[in-house]
């Protein structure tokens, strides 16, 4: 398993150092876009892995041209109520101590676009303005949950890009997720990052919104026990 990689910092000024003519950026995926099986169905279309739609794919549908696990500085959490998985949505906040485990994918500008689009529901039909982000380490497009781009540096010569809620950790109620929904996000870390399911349970459990419904014990649990058995008791209004 490759050994994850830290994008370059930004330096004292909070600006990363400039890259040249962007064509293709790093997109950071964290939450169920860790997973490579997730990330395909918003590069070519159909329905994702635990998805209750179907999304249109990317005006170009091609693989990654490479993939790699990365650490970002900042910190997973969850907070809103996801309509997919029900409980709530994963998040990033770039300001808060911390490493968050994330698989890096190399992609166009137009690729990186449109799954940004297909986030917030709407249909790929225009390249972003990088050029804000680019310059700040930071842009707010809208007030919308994954509206936010995070330039986290540099990878390679290409810019580290994702997307996240306006809002801090701090700012937000916490919202447990769903058992299917943190089986996927640590399926996907597994396969970014090679953790086995303890590693895995450890770090959720630290994420701000998991505890008190999960503990690292019953995390763990729920990633080595047979999918297709019965699930953990959970509340019912969180239940799948």
């Amino acid at each position: 398993m490759t050994a994850p990689r830290v994008p370059e910092p930004f330096d004292a000024a909070g600006n990363a150092s400039r890259p040249g003519p962007v064509t293709h950026v790093w997109y950071a995926a964290y939450g169920s876009n860790t997973h490579p099986e997730r990330l395909d169905c918003y590069l070519a279309g159909g329905r994702p892995p635990g998805g209750r739609r179907d999304v249109p794919g990317c005006r170009d549908p091609r693989r990654p041209r490479r993939s790699a696990p990365v650490l970002l500085r900042g910190r997973l959490y969850f907070a809103t109520e996801s309509a997919v998985w029900t409980g709530g949505r994963a998040f990033y906040d770039p300001e808060a101590d911390g490493q968050l485990p994330a698989h890096a994918y190399l992609l166009t500008v137009s690729q990186f676009s449109d799954i940004a689009a297909q986030e917030m529901y709407r249909e790929p039909d225009r390249d972003l303005d990088l050029t804000r982000v680019l310059a700040r380490g930071r842009d707010r497009l809208g007030p919308g949950r994954y509206e936010t781009l995070v330039c986290a540096g540099l990878l390679d010569g290409h810019p580290v890009l994702t997307f996240t809620a306006p809002w801090r950790s701090t700012e937000v109620p916490p919202n447990p997720p769903a058992a299917a929904y943190l089986r996927h996000i640590a399926a996907g870390i597994g396969a970014a990052h090679g953790w086995p399911p303890h590693r895995t349970a450890a770090y959720l459990a630290t994420c701000p919104g998991v505890h008190p419904r999960w503990s690292a014990p019953k995390i763990a649990a729920l990633l080595t026990a047979d999918p297709a058995g019965p699930a953990p008791a959970t509340p019912s209004r969180l239940a799948e």
